[in-house]
């Protein structure tokens, strides 16, 4: 086979599993002319000296690097540009590794909490230790109606995020502790994150100690819950605890995961401490 041997584009791209288009973008960006494009035609050819040029492309691009990089190597060959050019592509995948992981981790989180939300124990009123929690929240007045109620802090909250906070970990709504004690469980004054060790936010972080909470799941959503804060309130004054801070509603299992509202689970925990004489 002659080096002055010209091929069709299509011949050219069945060779090398490619697209017709993928080649035209290459021409485009001036990574890989033609040897020979026919004027009346249209029609582009391309040499056998060519194909090395096509198949380092193949290979840069395998390598996950960006055309314009490689338009700069195969413009401007030389062993300490693409030295240069590998070790910082190595750089550029040791960091998307570190951001799978983290998908991973986010990934294993979210089973564990799927699973664990089936198989609640609901109706009853639980005292739990919480470890440590990271968390951020916003106060703002919330009369509940659906999902949309929480667009507003939400949106808020993901300022200068580069993952939306529903992604980042496990969004909730509180009553404050003043309500709380008051009885008064019509309206929402905050929203939080409740962060997974993995996250990273932009913005002030709260560290929340080791703490008790008197907790309880039920069967349904924000609508339904109450009832429960009655339940919860009178858990807490026959036991002798008193609250602490505001209440963290988070709903475990909801239309985000299933249409079947008959499998929706709330969980709703109030901070505690025992009384002392």
């Amino acid at each position: 086979m002659e080096d002055t041997e010209l091929f069709q584009i299509g011949d050219v791209a069945k060779l090398f599993h490619l697209s017709v288009g993928t080649l035209r973008h290459y021409e485009q960006c001036g990574i890989l002319k033609p040897e020979y494009t026919d004027k009346k035609t249209g029609y582009r050819y391309y040499s056998i000296r060519q194909f090395e040029v096509l198949t380092n492309i193949r290979y840069l691009r395998a390598l996950d690097m960006p055309l314009e990089e490689i338009a700069d190597f195969i413009n401007n060959r030389d062993i300490d540009v693409i030295e240069e050019k590998l070790k910082n592509q190595k750089k550029i995948i040791a960091e998307k590794k570190k951001e799978l992981e983290k998908i991973e981790q986010k990934i294993d989180h979210r089973i564990e909490q799927i699973e664990d939300a089936v198989k609640s124990e609901l109706n009853k009123i639980k005292l739990i230790s919480v470890e440590e929690q990271r968390i951020v929240f916003i106060r703002d007045n919330i009369k509940w109606s659906s999902y949309l109620s929480l667009e507003h802090s939400i949106r808020q909250l993901e300022k200068k995020q580069k993952t939306p906070v529903t992604y980042q970990g496990k969004v909730g709504v509180g009553i404050s502790k003043e309500n709380l004690i008051s009885g008064v469980f019509g309206h929402y004054e905050i929203v939080f994150v409740i962060l997974d060790k993995e996250d990273d936010y932009e913005g002030k972080v709260e560290i929340q100690p080791k703490c008790l909470f008197v907790t309880v799941r039920f069967n349904g959503s924000h609508n339904e819950a109450e009832k429960y804060y009655q339940m919860l309130i009178e858990y807490i004054k026959a036991n002798n605890f008193e609250i602490t801070g505001f209440s963290r509603e988070l709903t475990l299992i909801d239309n985000v995961i299933t249409n079947d509202e008959s499998k929706f689970v709330t969980e709703i925990s109030i901070p505690v401490r025992k009384k002392t004489l």
